[in-house]
């Protein structure tokens, strides 16, 4: 990978790490599926009227912009408002590495290798201390939904790598409508008009500055760069960046929330990304090594 990509890789980590905070904050006001509908809303509009539709197939977006938006953000956002940590839910999100890689070898008919078991038994370890000291930092319901947010996020992924070479910037801004009218659809059903007034109502310029971030930061550029880098490299050579979110997400979350660290959090966090490490980059040293 060139050093301009790594570094555009590093910055979209950066700021994925630390949108976990942002998305704390903008949840003090609103709902959370109404703050997934927010968001999407203006990452489409009003960008779109000035770039063109993409080169694929409208199942293609609609497929990324419903698990990218309803499938992740969703339940992230959900799974965020009582029920999970921003430093927490920034580490169990990254075992969408290992779905990404056993979707991407599903459908090449690649085998599981001995080192990537062990790697998912570090991750799932790592998991365990999660749940069984997890309270007052996570409920069991909130890992679930994390859990399926870092699947959703996986297949979005594939479905973005299938896409091709077009522009990313555009393809996730023209996919993001498609995760719109069932969010809004969802907000209503399950949080209620009189919750959905109320959020808009009481929010303040920061939850609104929050929102815009999500939209313009995270949505348009963390999601466009991070499928143009997936588009341009394998899978197994971009993923491994993801390693930095926690690391950011769990600093800015200790230090503009002050969440504590005990060592039961950073025993965890060692085993999960210890099985990223393991996953993603046992094979490069393996054959550095050969070559030795």
């Amino acid at each position: 990978m060139p050093l301009t990509h790594f570094t555009l890789a590093l910055l979209v980590m950066a700021v994925w790490g630390s949108n976990f905070v942002v998305i704390k904050a903008a949840l003090q006001h609103l709902p959370p599926l109404l703050l997934a509908a927010l968001r999407f809303t203006f990452a489409f509009f009003p960008i779109a009227f000035f770039l063109k539709k993409p080169a694929v197939s409208l199942g293609n977006l609609a497929s990324y912009g419903l698990l990218i938006g309803v499938g992740q953000f969703g339940l992230l956002f959900i799974a965020m408002r009582h029920d999970i940590t921003p430093g927490l839910a920034s580490l169990v999100v990254q075992v969408q590495v290992f779905f990404t890689i056993g979707f991407s070898m599903r459908l090449t008919g690649e085998h599981v290798h001995r080192f990537q078991l062990v790697a998912l038994l570090l991750a799932v370890a790592g998991l365990g201390v999660i749940a069984t000291h997890a309270e007052g930092s996570a409920t069991a319901l909130g890992l679930l939904l994390v859990i399926g947010a870092a699947m959703s996020w996986a297949c979005g992924n594939v479905i973005s790598r299938a896409a091709g070479q077009v522009n990313m910037l555009s393809y996730v801004v023209w996919a993001s409508i498609f995760a719109v009218p069932p969010l809004f659809l969802l907000s209503w059903m399950f949080e209620g008009l009189p919750a959905m007034a109320s959020g808009v109502r009481n929010a303040d310029a920061m939850t609104w500055a929050a929102v815009l971030w999500q939209s313009v930061g995270n949505t348009m550029f963390g999601y466009a760069a991070w499928g143009w880098l997936l588009s341009r490299h394998p899978a197994a050579t971009v993923t491994p960046m993801a390693l930095l979110v926690p690391v950011f997400g769990i600093g800015a979350s200790a230090l503009l929330l002050g969440e504590a660290l005990p060592a039961w959090k950073l025993l965890a966090a060692v085993l999960v990304m210890s099985g990223l490490v393991v996953g993603l980059l046992w094979p490069r040293i393996a054959a550095l090594r050969h070559f030795q």
